[in-house]
């Protein structure tokens, strides 16, 4: 069991990493968390950005000594309502915050996009999420997709497991910028829906998540040291 749980504290290290890397940096906000097989929960605690994560940056969520980010609620509304998400991520990227700020839907425009054929639904409340009865609003919102945008706040992204949830999250905020570049160039032309939805499993598989994973692991380790690593 403590294999277990280091496992998924150093799993959700990286993924604080590679998300800032991907363009989720923003102070010391945002956050991932991990569930495991007996349902235990870990989480970045607050006070560190999402480039300095260590593994002994993510702690418990049960335990009283950890300083906790306040919308921790959106991460234990989710686990409560999906026995199928692994892997929690809250952030506020550029292009996935301004989508959220705008009356504009995630238009199918590449094969990013395709991630989210089958739907991107929003959080209408631009509040703060800090109780449980809001943190059960979200998950309520969020359904049975895979991400949601929060309305002037940004996204919530989920995964089986957290190479999965770091994929969405990554993929979210490139088909948000490629969206921005495209309607700068011209008339949107989206891939019909039905097609997207075909060439969903093809693009996303288990084996094409590892490999991403194990790449972003290597970019890491050469440019920033990875965990532990001289960030000087």
């Amino acid at each position: 069991m403590v294999a277990v749980a280091q496992g998924l504290r150093d799993q959700v290290a990286w993924a604080c990493r590679i998300l800032a890397l991907e363009g989720y940096a923003d102070l010391t906000l945002g956050h991932v968390s991990a569930r495991g097989p007996e349902g235990e929960i870990w989480i970045k605690r607050k006070g560190v950005a999402l480039d300095e994560v260590e593994p002994e940056d993510v702690v418990a969520i049960d335990d009283t000594d950890a300083v906790l980010h306040l919308e921790t609620v959106i991460h234990t509304g989710v686990y409560a309502a999906r026995a199928d998400v692994g892997a929690v991520v809250h952030g506020h990227p550029p292009h996935g915050t301004a989508l959220a700020s705008t009356g504009a839907e995630l238009a199918l425009l590449t094969h990013d996009a395709v991630l989210f054929a089958e739907g991107l639904p929003r959080f209408e409340d631009p509040d703060l999420i800090i109780d449980e009865e809001q943190g059960d609003r979200v998950a309520a919102a969020l359904g049975g997709q895979r991400a949601l945008l929060l309305n002037n706040h940004g996204v919530l992204v989920t995964g089986k497991d957290v190479p999965w949830a770091v994929l969405t999250a990554v993929t979210l905020e490139r088909a948000a910028h490629l969206q921005t570049i495209a309607a700068a160039l011209g008339d949107l032309q989206p891939i019909e829906r039905r097609l997207a939805l075909q060439l969903l499993p093809d693009k996303y598989r288990d084996e094409f998540v590892a490999e991403y994973w194990s790449a972003w692991q290597r970019q890491l380790a050469r440019t920033r040291g990875g965990l532990g690593g001289d960030r000087s």
